[in-house]
């Protein structure tokens, strides 16, 4: 039984044959619409979500399976202080695999250790967010046509962006990417991940404060929005969190073919008219989501097109 807690989890072989069946799932969809019949999905949604609780329940329900949980931590017995290897104990007598998403980092990891199902990280803290990185390489590979030799723009918060973490981990184990990191001073990437995956592995990049002098340069922007709730004190988060914002004059300093990428919910740090832009690309992203959580949930289950 496999668990997916990190990007990390699935070696370059396992991420390359993901890859191929969502690949495979988004030109013919119908082909898997009932090779996960009689199958359920717990999501344990501790902490608000709607594009990744209602992506994984789309991918199991268009699976043939169907789908149990909670999306409010107050409507669980955690509630009551019931801990996550007790709850995860239980919901194996109830479901064949699990998504959770939990503000403690760590919490899905301890989950796995006590769970008879496997265990999807849906999020944890601002730690990791595989399936969300998964969805970014889906996203990249299919319209960009390589996960290799990419100029990476990361935007906003690249302290707090759990998204923006787990998609460094991911895009430095394919060669010659490169990386552009723009953000406030008090938004860098943290220091682990500066010092023992970029420096560490040899990456090149480099840490600017301003967007529009680097824009020639991508092949990708990802954008990420400044998060209210990472913030210990309101006014630090007003005071950053117009920092960045992407318009169509910005977008006249880009490549043709460069592409905008963004985890969503977006707040301001893309203005409206950038959806019309042909080269933003985030709500197909969202739509890629779905096919590669659909390919990640009959991976884990052992299952396969008859």
């Amino acid at each position: 039984m496999k668990h997916i807690i990190s990007p990390l989890d699935l070696s370059i072989e396992e991420l390359n044959d993901l890859l191929a069946l969502a690949t495979d799932i988004s030109k013919q969809p119908e082909r898997y619409s009932s090779v996960c019949k009689g199958k359920k999905l717990a999501t344990l949604f501790y902490e608000p979500s709607t594009r990744t609780r209602l992506s994984f329940e789309a991918a199991m329900l268009n699976l043939g399976g169907s789908v149990l949980g909670f999306s409010d931590s107050a409507s669980s017995s955690v509630s009551k202080g019931e801990s996550v290897a007790d709850t995860i104990r239980v919901i194996s007598c109830y479901a064949d695999i699990c998504a959770m998403r939990h503000p403690k980092e760590g919490a899905p990891m301890v989950a796995a250790q006590f769970s008879r199902i496997p265990v999807i990280n849906a999020g944890d803290g601002g730690h990791n967010h595989p399936t969300q990185t998964l969805t970014d390489l889906l996203t990249i590979k299919e319209l960009k046509g390589s996960l290799s030799g990419l100029t990476i723009g990361l935007c906003g918060d690249l302290k707090f962006g759990r998204t923006v973490h787990s998609l460094i981990n991911a895009m430095v184990r394919y060669p010659d990417n490169r990386f552009i990191l723009i953000s406030p001073e008090e938004l860098k990437i943290p220091d682990y991940l500066r010092q023992e995956v970029l420096i560490a592995n040899n990456i090149t990049f480099k840490e600017v404060q301003q967007l529009e002098p680097v824009m020639p340069e991508l092949d990708l922007l990802y954008m990420t929005r400044v998060q209210k709730e990472r913030f210990f004190n309101e006014e630090d988060y007003i005071r950053l969190r117009d920092s960045f914002i992407l318009d169509s004059e910005k977008m006249t300093h880009a490549r043709k073919d460069m592409l905008v990428l963004h985890p969503l919910p977006r707040v301001n740090e893309i203005s409206v008219e950038v959806d019309n832009d042909p080269r933003a690309v985030y709500f197909q992203q969202a739509q890629y989501g779905v096919y590669i959580r659909m390919a990640l949930i009959m991976t884990l289950l052992g299952l396969e097109v008859k």
